[in-house]
């Protein structure tokens, strides 16, 4: 399996080369040269494995210059770490089922790709003798997620960028209580998306990249995105089958793409299995204005109760354009450059129908979000964190009749406990991993959004 940028300005690259470069050279994204199937009968002999023995198989599709036993052992180490047994349980709630992604050590999705990423990069770097310097931006879970991935590993050195006072304060307390002496918190003056900005720069500059031996952890790496393929995998066997429905729908609350575009992959690996992928957004819903008017422009990012998804410019967007121009690297470079330019792309009727045969799509405002944590609570006693609430506002929106209905359940409620009280009364039980953060030290660093003044202290804090 070899892996192409989505601008076409770099040779084929291996998995391994993949993830140590994040991202591509040329500025693209990676992708794999063509994406892998799967026949019936190797569906059927899916059907009973455990999450791990799943990982290890669909991983095995993605990845082959790693030996089975040494990625075998990376995704058992990885989701030893995880509190249930299941890794993403499925859970029927009324009407939907909740896929609980929050079982890792930070209760967040995140955890399911960042846990393997971490141990990826340990285990590359330790082949090879080298060096890395993580650099990455975080709208809340990711940050987290991406330190208790690398935190006290050797070889490792990262750097987050989180907007100021803009995330949850259980979120800023679970990177900033990490004073592990490789990890360094930045808090930037500004939004998630000027955070994201400044990163891209700082990958763009090629030298600085290759001196510092800059990795990526956000979205842009594909890692992230292929192990997240595999619990959309996972729910829709358990789903389908003899005897069961023929295919399973999925509501997916997404601000930079990634997670749904992991369903994008993965539908292309179980057709059947894998029917209508639902993109929730919240009232920053340019994934929805695209998806439902062909409008892809830039607005104001609005503060609301489901932070991560609080972002005006989609990271993994562009993967998604590359197929949408029929693997064109060409028109993919230009579309991209006149975004850069203009902050806006928009998509005659033709690509319209083609973008809504992949996706249907509903935002949540405010409102909305508080009043479904409400309603769903009041029907089923379960407790919907804001971004999950989102999705399943819009599942049930776009649900189709006899079809079950899969919502991702991307964090614990407890990390939002304030949106939580405003809707049923009260906050969420508090897990001891969240309660002990209170009265721990932390180390952050505030800046200014400006790339001179990041690329300053990541040069002095590299190794």
């Amino acid at each position: 399996m070899r892996y192409l940028s989505t601008r076409g300005g770099i040779a084929p690259i291996s998995f391994t080369e993949a993830v140590m470069m994040g991202l591509a050279t040329d500025g693209g994204l990676l992708l794999p040269e063509k994406l892998p199937t799967v026949d019936a009968a190797t569906v059927a002999a899916w059907r009973n494995l455990s999450y791990p023995e799943l990982a290890c198989a669909v991983l095995s599709l993605f990845i082959d210059d790693i030996p089975p036993a040494d990625l075998k052992d990376l995704i058992r180490r990885s989701y030893a770490t995880f509190n249930h047994p299941e890794v993403t349980p499925l859970v029927k709630q009324g009407d939907c089922h909740i896929l609980e992604l929050f079982h890792g050590p930070t209760l967040a999705f995140k955890d399911v790709a960042l846990q393997l990423l971490g141990n990826l990069f340990e285990y590359l770097l330790k082949k090879s003798g080298g060096r890395m310097n993580i650099l990455g931006a975080t709208s809340g879970d990711t940050g987290s997620a991406a330190i208790y991935g690398v935190r006290g590993k050797e070889r490792i050195n990262i750097f987050i960028l989180h907007p100021y006072k803009r995330v949850s304060p259980v979120q800023e307390l679970q990177m900033t209580t990490v004073t592990d002496p490789n990890v360094f918190n930045i808090a930037v003056r500004g939004t998630f998306d000027d955070g994201q900005a400044i990163v891209k720069q700082i990958f763009n500059d090629i030298p600085f990249k290759e001196k510092h031996q800059l990795g990526a952890i956000n979205s842009i790496n594909w890692a992230r995105i292929v192990a997240q393929v595999v619990y959309y995998v996972y729910a829709a066997l358990k789903l389908t089958g003899e005897g069961r429905a023929a295919t399973a729908d999925f509501a997916v609350p997404t601000g930079n793409f990634g997670d749904i575009f992991a369903g994008f992959v993965a539908r292309h690996l179980l057709p059947k299995e894998i029917g209508q992928l639902i993109l929730a957004t919240n009232e920053n819903n340019l994934l929805s204005r695209f998806v439902l008017h062909g409008d892809y422009s830039v607005g104001t990012v609005v503060a609301t109760s489901s932070p991560s998804m609080d972002i005006q410019v989609a990271s993994n967007f562009e993967r998604y354009l590359y197929y949408l121009n029929n693997e064109s690297p060409e028109r993919t470079r230009a579309a991209m450059e006149q975004f850069a330019a203009s902050g806006t792309l928009q998509f005659d009727p033709a690509a319209r129908a083609r973008i809504q045969a992949d996706f249907a799509s509903k935002s949540a405002t405010e409102e909305e979000t508080v009043a479904t944590i409400r309603g769903f609570h009041r029907a089923t006693g379960y407790v919907l964190d804001p971004h999950t609430a989102v999705g399943v506002h819009a599942g049930q929106a776009c649900r189709r009749q006899g079809v079950p209905l899969v919502c991702l359940s991307t964090a614990h409620p407890a990390k939002f406990g304030e949106a939580v009280k405003r809707a049923i009364g009260r906050e969420p039980e508090m897990p001891a991993s969240l309660a002990n953060l209170t009265g721990k030290p932390t180390r952050c660093q505030v800046l200014d959004a400006e790339i001179a003044t990041v690329k300053g202290f990541v040069e002095h804090h590299a190794l």
